[in-house]
């Protein structure tokens, strides 16, 4: 099974994506903050890192970068409502989607699926 480490501040939303992404068949884990994300990074495999980029303590795009150190392998995947952020994001993980906000459920989970289409895992070939 594919899993999922999702990064959000906002409750709401991060138990909205955290439950469409396990109803289409991904096990997530979410946290609240990026530096809460770093010890699941360094002590459990994960396939994407689903990240908000503006978040305190340590923004989406530091995660990312120290998530590259611990997993190279791990796919990212930024969330932002903000243009601008999502430049810069895209510059500093230039390998890295980048899904801005407002999104629906559909158009998140489609690309998720997408970045694992060649990987038999999830079933959705």
């Amino acid at each position: 099974m594919i899993r999922i480490l999702l990064a959000e501040d906002d409750d709401a939303m991060r138990v909205y994506l955290a439950r469409a992404l396990e109803r289409s068949g991904y096990e997530v884990v979410s946290v609240d903050r990026g530096t809460a994300a770093l010890p699941f990074l360094e002590s459990e495999h994960f396939d994407l890192l689903l990240t908000d980029i503006v978040m305190p303590e340590m923004d989406g795009i530091e995660l990312a970068q120290r998530a590259g150190g611990i997993a190279p392998d791990m796919r990212v995947m930024f969330i932002t409502g903000f243009a601008a952020v999502a430049l810069r994001a895209s510059k500093a993980a230039p390998s890295a989607k980048v899904l801005s906000k407002p999104f629906h459920l559909r158009d998140l989970v489609a690309e998720v699926d997408r970045l694992f289409q060649s990987e038999d895992q999830h079933g959705r070939l």
